[in-house]
């Protein structure tokens, strides 16, 4: 499928009046930065000279930036309402014999990678892991492998979780260890979860992945797996 969009995106390009698509980009760069005229009709104009959805966004991407979630963390939120605290506590003791090891807490990172474009579920999870004695970073909508594995490295994370909800599972989780490998940080541990096919498991295991997290996991579990393996990851 990603190969066939590329062939497309190619063809598009080669059959395409090029000074005209870069006028109209610019055209929608310069309106955004002096905010006048109508984005919209820009965007038309731009998408009529056969400019591609990417270059419209990235177009108005130059001014505007691109949309940062904001994690607001509220103690205790997510155990006040989870039924069974010895879950809970579980994980705080793993997190705590973790921090008193390594001399800081976990860090995850909770990464938005590909065309999935909503983030409610991933703040979910970030205020649990929160909640539950993990340090979390959480990355924006849309990110790249590359912008991930940068992020990771920068804050020095210990684990990346990767949220897959529109079957890019099996092109960005290798993607994204390649990054981490070229930045010479291989040993951050990357979990994935998210609407993965059992069927494709095997396939993500044998690329790097840590642990999978299908629909209905619940929180305490995943996080206690999580800390199992990073503490027997780092001795």
């Amino acid at each position: 499928m990603r190969i066939a969009q590329l062939a497309r995106l190619e063809l598009l390009r080669k059959n395409r009046d090029e000074a005209k698509v870069q006028a109209c980009l610019t055209a929608i760069t310069n309106a955004a930065d002096a905010k006048d005229g109508n984005l919209l009709e820009l965007a038309i104009d731009a998408a009529r000279a056969r400019a591609s959805l990417g270059e419209i966004s990235d177009a108005m991407e130059k001014v505007f930036g691109r949309h940062q979630a904001v994690i607001r963390m509220i103690n205790n939120v997510y155990s006040s309402e989870y039924a069974n605290m010895d879950d809970i506590e579980k994980v705080r003791a793993l997190t705590d014999e973790f921090a008193e090891i390594e001399g800081r807490r976990p860090r995850i990172l909770i990464a938005k990678m590909g065309q999935d474009g909503h983030d409610r579920g991933a703040k979910v999870v970030a205020t649990a892991y929160a909640d539950m004695g993990f340090d979390v970073d959480m990355g924006p909508l849309f990110q790249t492998p590359e912008e991930t594995a940068r992020q990771a490295v920068e804050n020095d994370v210990h684990v990346v979780g990767m949220s897959s909800l529109a079957a890019g599972h099996k092109t960005l989780l290798p993607q994204l260890m390649e990054e981490l490998k070229k930045l010479e940080r291989e040993d951050i541990m990357v979990t994935v979860g998210g609407v993965i096919p059992q069927a494709d498991y095997e396939y993500l295991y044998a690329h790097g992945a840590a642990a999978i997290f299908g629909p209905g996991t619940r929180l305490p579990e995943a996080a206690t797996l999580m800390m199992q393996k990073l503490l027997k990851h780092n001795g």
